[in-house]
């Protein structure tokens, strides 16, 4: 994987735009210069942000709500067939115009206004930053407390709200990120080659590791009704495991868990050489790898309860009950480093184009994501990524679905998909709109994000499900508003994309 810079600077091209405003402008954000992405580049961004401990966690937990395998693969079909639409429309927009998603926003929130939603993104991407950083230092702790030296100091040293243990290890996986970073784009991109196809081959070895031990290989769960409530009750998930609500429920969580990449994706897919690319990129790493890899996670979810006799949603919590040391080794060893390179390629590229968006002047690509790092450490004492994961991703994700909704109206419906790209650098061009803000694009994005995010978790006046669906809500709430304030102030949509 070779990104924008590291690509330019290599083949000796870069996009010069005529009249472009230093403070819009730098060689991070411009236009791709090569578009050499073809579709197996394409398919392992999905292998890396995909296939790591958090992705496991999820899909794990979302089995749970279904009741049965062919229930689970039903709901995570539909949530993947409709991920699959949604990042082709995003990533459309990238291979036509070139451009990464803090420079796009500014065609519907305006050259300044941009930097709003680039900046909640760039949070967005800092919280799953500091969350995969703490399951990869979860995965050497798990091994690690096997030693009763280790497992003394986990017990009796705390500070920061965690154990001693959890706080070096920590500390230690983040610094390593950091080092990576600091070797160079090359090292990140070498990483993402391996680490989706590590964590592949980890999680076959613990599947039939454990079906092995169980004696069984099914696809059929005994897990007891009553131990499916206990796990489930406080998730905010409507229905009974296997009800109709609830599969609705498992599918409209796994298109949430996908939120800040239905923005971020679009700074991969300007790299693509056309449409075709992107498609066949994204439905091998989509639905079919969504669904591969939610089968996996079922299956040992279900081995784990009949070995153990107890629901294990982590990897590193089944990894640590292994007999033999070399596979607890080698299972922890794997999640960690391929957590470690999944979470640079996932969630140091977004903040970074966010961060030197707001500022291109003072901040290039690397340090904008040492800034997301060093947010990602001081939220650690915090954690606020711990508790059930499909309540984590509803509030996480919601935040996000509001300013989907207003750019892909803007960009499809009020634009019909055609953008002056050079524009979009231009201080004084089609995208100021009010001395560079849109007022249209913040009414309906804050309106949808009252109804997303707000109301839901701050008040009890919606019912109990809607969070759940608060992303959904979000984009189509967004949306409308969005495309009635255009057609108002201007008369007509036409109009309004020349206002």
């Amino acid at each position: 994987m070779l990104l924008g810079r590291a690509a330019s600077s290599r083949e000796g091209k870069k996009v010069t735009i005529k009249g472009a405003s230093p403070d819009l402008y730098n060689e991070d954000l411009a236009p791709a210069a090569v578009r050499n992405w073809g579709p197996f580049s394409i398919f392992n961004v999905w292998t890396s942000d995909v296939h790591s401990l958090w992705g496991y966690y999820l899909a794990a937990s979302l089995f749970l709500f279904c009741g049965d395998f062919l229930n689970f693969i039903i709901a995570i079909g539909i949530g993947s067939l409709i991920i699959y639409a949604l990042m082709n429309m995003i990533g459309y927009a990238g291979v036509k115009t070139g451009v990464p998603y803090p420079v796009l926003a500014r065609a519907s929130f305006g050259i300044w206004g941009a930097n709003i939603p680039a900046l909640v993104r760039a949070i967005v991407a800092c919280f799953w930053y500091g969350a995969q950083t703490a399951a990869a230092s979860g995965a050497i702790v798990a091994l690690l407390i096997r030693s009763d030296t280790f497992a003394s100091f986990h017990t009796d040293v705390h500070f920061l709200g965690h154990s001693g243990l959890e706080v070096v290890c920590f500390v230690v996986i983040w610094a390593l990120q950091l080092l990576i970073i600091q070797r160079g784009m090359e090292t990140v991109r070498r990483f993402q080659d391996w680490a989706g196809p590590a964590v592949w081959v980890m999680m076959l070895i613990l599947a039939v590791y454990l079906c092995v031990k169980a004696g069984t290989f099914a696809f059929t769960s005994d897990i007891p009704m009553a131990v499916l409530l206990e796990a489930t009750k406080d998730a905010g998930v409507p229905g009974e495991p296997g009800s109709w609500a609830a599969l609705m429920a498992v599918a409209a969580i796994w298109v949430t868990y996908f939120s800040a990449l239905y923005l971020n994706f679009c700074d991969f897919a300007r790299y693509a050489p056309d449409k075709a690319a992107l498609r066949t990129g994204n439905i091998w790493g989509l639905p079919v790898n969504l669904i591969l890899f939610s089968l996996v996670a079922g299956v040992t979810t279900i081995a784990a309860y009949d070995v153990y006799g107890e629901v294990l949603l982590h990897p590193d919590q089944i990894s640590a009950k292994f007999d033999s040391w070399f596979l607890a080794l080698l299972a922890a060893l794997t999640f960690a480093v391929a957590t470690l390179g999944i979470n640079v390629v996932a969630n140091f590229v977004s903040p970074a184009f966010d961060f030197a968006n707001v500022f291109p002047r003072q901040i290039d690509f690397k340090k904008g994501g040492y800034i997301a790092a060093v947010i990602a450490l001081v939220l650690y004492p915090f954690a606020p990524w711990e508790g059930g994961a499909a309540a984590f991703v509803g509030v996480i994700g919601a935040t996000m679905g509001p300013i989907f909704g207003v750019m892909m109206v803007d960009y499809y419906l009020i634009r019909k998909g055609e953008i002056d790209v050079d524009a979009l650098y231009r201080e004084h061009g089609e995208f100021r709109f009010q001395s560079g803000w849109h007022v249209n694009a913040f009414i309906a994005a804050g309106i949808g994000a009252i109804f997303s995010s707000i109301l839901p978790n701050v008040t009890d006046w919606l019912p109990s499900w809607w969070g759940v669906y608060g992303w959904f809500f979000g984009v189509g709430i967004a949306g409308l508003v969005y495309y009635a304030l255009r057609s108002a102030t201007a008369g007509s949509p036409a109009r309004a994309a020349r206002a």
